[in-house]
């Protein structure tokens, strides 16, 4: 996509976008035989559920169809999130990752892989979990060291709900083995 019509899009589309209070965070036009793919990637802090997508998808066309911004030639528009693993790369991305496990590489050498605790505007406070039983530890990482980083998916993480009923449930138990 030519620096024009990326320039020329984006100024036609943030004015919708942050009016639907959502920020946008990719523009992309890729061939795709003989049309194109136009893909608008939004989010927010709170998420982007799927009717905010559609609804933003029919105006996006309406203005696109009313501008001659994608030419003549056939395109297929979608209007979607960013993946769960998507790179972090501004600071609202990392602050809507806290509580979240991420995998960082360091300018210095290195992979990092910890849970965010919080974040200001020089860098993450994070929690680096034990390792072979051991407790975890905090660390504080400046954004100028880190080279990239991104959000680690995680399946059977325990909610603190659960940790805390578990910790009950350990308590009864050894109330119980007192007793007998």
């Amino acid at each position: 996509m030519s620096t024009t019509q990326s320039e020329r899009l984006r100024g036609l589309l943030e004015p919708l976008v942050a009016a639907r209070d959502l920020d946008l965070e990719e523009i992309e036009v890729t061939p795709a035989g003989k049309r194109r793919v136009l893909r608008i990637v939004v989010d927010s802090d709170e998420g982007v559920q799927l009717d905010e997508c559609a609804e933003l998808s029919r105006e996006v066309s309406q203005v696109l169809d009313d501008s001659d911004v994608m030419g003549g030639a056939p395109y297929t528009l979608e209007v979607t999130s960013p993946g769960a693993d998507r790179p972090l790369t501004e600071l609202r991305h990392y602050r809507r990752a806290v509580g979240r496990l991420i995998k960082a590489q360091l300018h210095e050498g290195g992979e990092l892989v910890a849970r965010i605790t919080a974040v200001d505007d020089s860098g993450l406070d994070l929690e680096v979990p034990g390792v072979k039983g051991r407790k975890p530890t905090t660390r504080r990482v400046s954004f100028d060291e880190i080279a990239k980083a991104r959000v680690e998916l995680e399946f059977s993480r325990k909610s603190d709900k659960t940790d805390k009923r578990d910790a009950q449930h350990d308590e009864k138990t050894d109330e119980n083995k007192e007793e007998a």
